[in-house]
């Protein structure tokens, strides 16, 4: 657990998605606004987040539907020139998910100095993307070749848009994944982006993981954040803090100010 504290100086730490567009070479990709119009939205999504007091940031790449297990280079460099261009802005500890690829992900953080990743990092899937196999072992290895043993690992343990060929229990599979993996913290998910994790799983999980941080990963909104931080010990937050809840949309600053109030608000009681 010292990694995850070092990481985040606050008790249940709340980490916002600064969501970037569609990058290159990628099917949604618009190139009429290309790299200006990226790093427009990254940098008023991020104002408004910090604005907004959240902890930490997490830069993503949503928008690269259909998504990938071996991401393309365009894909991770243009993420890199983004948070490059706004290392300077950046005044809270941030992390990066390039999704699916679990050593894209810890390249990026890397190149950017970044505080921790997320991904996918153990477990077999049946996945919209075909059959899913991260590997911990090589990506950990890479970690430490690129000399960032520093960098904390949070993994997720029940992907999105998969449904996991270990038939064991979720909690089951979490515990052994500690065991095996050594994350920093696990992050329980729901089906889908912004969709929220059952509370059963995260109570669930977090009973048989008394001493690893366990975080909500998707779907928790204002009305729901006081029930997850009293179960979880931090949680991870994008759709709902965008305009009309919509994943897509930009962040709206009065909804990120005011879920931001609210976890505030949980943490103290």
């Amino acid at each position: 657990m010292s990694k995850f504290l070092n990481t985040f100086t606050v008790a249940k730490p709340v980490i916002a998605m600064v969501h970037l567009g569609a990058l290159p070479g990628t099917p949604l990709y618009d190139a009429r606004r290309g790299l200006e119009g990226l790093l427009e939205g990254a940098r008023a999504d991020l104002a408004a987040l910090q604005a907004a007091g959240f902890d930490a940031v997490m830069f993503g790449n949503e928008n690269d539907r259909p998504y990938e297990f071996d991401v393309d280079l365009a894909s991770t460099a243009t993420m890199a020139f983004i948070i490059g261009q706004l290392r300077s802005e950046i005044s809270v500890p941030f992390g990066v998910n390039v999704l699916w690829d679990p050593k894209s992900s810890v390249a990026l953080a890397a190149a950017t100095g970044a505080s921790f990743v997320r991904e996918i990092f153990t477990g077999t899937y049946a996945s919209d993307m075909g059959p899913w196999t991260p590997d911990a072992g090589a990506a950990l290895r890479y970690r430490d070749r690129l000399g960032r043993q520093d960098l904390a690992m949070l993994y997720n343990v029940s992907a999105e848009f998969a449904d996991s060929l270990d038939r064991r229990p979720l909690p089951d599979r979490a515990r052994s994944a500690v065991f095996s993996s050594i994350p920093d913290a696990v992050l329980v998910s729901g089906q889908i982006t912004g969709e929220a994790a059952a509370m059963s799983d995260l109570e669930a999980v977090k009973a048989v993981l008394p001493d690893t941080p366990v975080l909500a990963n998707t779907g928790v909104k204002h009305d729901t954040v006081a029930d997850v931080l009293a179960v979880a010990d931090g949680c991870v937050v994008g759709s709902a803090l965008k305009v009309d809840g919509d994943t897509w949309n930009a962040v709206d600053p009065d909804r990120a100010s005011e879920f931001m109030a609210r976890a505030k608000a949980a943490r103290g009681a």
